[in-house]
């Protein structure tokens, strides 16, 4: 067998472990043509028999090959090659809701944190179930390492937690999936009360507090919207919740809570073609703050977590392979949009 005299070169070698050999022989077979894609390996039985390594070693190294993204076991079927990128040291899969500007900024944090040598292939789900669960079932098993921003319903639960916890991380968004699962997540609706609470003053400077909402297109949590309407009715004060944002409907002494930012730039607009002066006719407060926020309109108001830590703190937990449990602290930006 090509593949088993190619291994026993390796054998040789006394500075490598025993799985060493058995992954180095089998990267080897796969650069020099012996093994290709769609190939399948020996089973654990033939190659104890052939090897004569015990079978936790040989588990071992497939079970490394199967981190880089080389190998994948189909069940009742064996082991199989599926990619010839040799010089990926682990492939991972990122699964986030969509690519808006504060995903995409996690993203590009958490790449350029990993480096070269990490495989990152993205997925989006854009809160939708089916979606979610297909997404997942397709790339289960396939990668060394997952990172997902999981949609907050407890029908994804077993799913999540058929995945070994050591190789999953879930970010942005929060659920309990145990005590072994790592998470690197936000909180919603304390930050949000509490927020709005500090508000108050520059909040009471308008006749109305609209909070656009809407989970499928905002992938907003339900949990903003319940700290949204229990502001509302602790401090008395004049505000309703709306699904979508009609244009041309932005009116004198309204504060808009926008949390996302289509419905955003939408309002902007319609206050340059009526030449409302923002912070002044209307008010704006949104989530997530970038760069554009920063700077359009003399900035924009944000209540916002730090994606860029929080990509940094994703990129260290996989390099150290720790388990991880955070909350990321949120604050509210003040600008001149209030």
């Amino acid at each position: 067998m090509p593949i088993v005299r190619r291994i026993l070169t390796f054998t040789l070698n006394n500075n490598l472990s025993k799985h060493e050999q058995l992954v180095q022989g089998i990267i080897a077979s796969i650069e020099d043509g012996t093994l290709s894609i769609g190939d399948q390996l020996p089973s654990i039985n033939n190659m104890v028999e052939e090897i004569g390594y015990a079978r936790k070693t040989i588990f071992k190294a497939y079970e490394e090959l199967k981190n880089r993204g080389l190998i994948e076991s189909r069940q009742l079927k064996g082991y199989f090659v599926i990619s010839q990128e040799t010089n990926i040291t682990k492939r991972m899969a990122l699964l986030l809701f969509a690519f808006q500007s504060y995903q995409e900024e996690f993203y590009k944090t958490f790449r350029k944190e990993m480096g070269k040598r990490f495989q990152i292939d993205v997925f989006f789900h854009h809160n939708n179930l089916t979606i979610f669960e297909t997404i997942l079932t397709n790339i289960k098993g396939k990668y060394g390492m997952y990172v997902i921003a999981p949609i907050q319903n407890q029908k994804v639960v077993p799913l999540l937690q058929s995945i070994d916890p050591k190789k999953l991380l879930l970010v942005d968004r929060y659920l309990d999936l145990g005590k072994s699962f790592s998470y690197i997540s936000q909180e919603f609706e304390e930050v949000i009360y509490t927020s709005l609470v500090q508000l108050l003053p520059e909040i009471k400077k308008y006749k109305n507090l609209i909070l656009y909402f809407n989970e499928e297109s905002d992938y907003s949590p339900i949990s903003i919207r319940i700290a949204f309407e229990r502001f509302l009715k602790d401090y008395n004060i004049n505000g309703t919740v709306k699904n979508n944002y009609s244009l041309g409907t932005a009116f004198k002494g309204t504060l808009y809570f926008v949390l996302g930012d289509t419905i955003l730039w939408h309002i902007l607009r319609d206050c340059v073609r009526k030449k409302y002066k923002i912070g002044e006719d209307i008010g704006i407060l949104s989530q997530n703050d970038n760069v554009a926020k920063e700077i359009v309109f003399g900035g924009i108001t944000t209540i916002s977590t730090d994606f860029k830590e929080m990509a940094k703190m994703a990129a260290k937990h996989l390099k150290n392979e720790d388990t991880t449990q955070v909350i990321m602290p949120s604050k509210l930006i003040k600008r001149n949009s209030l």
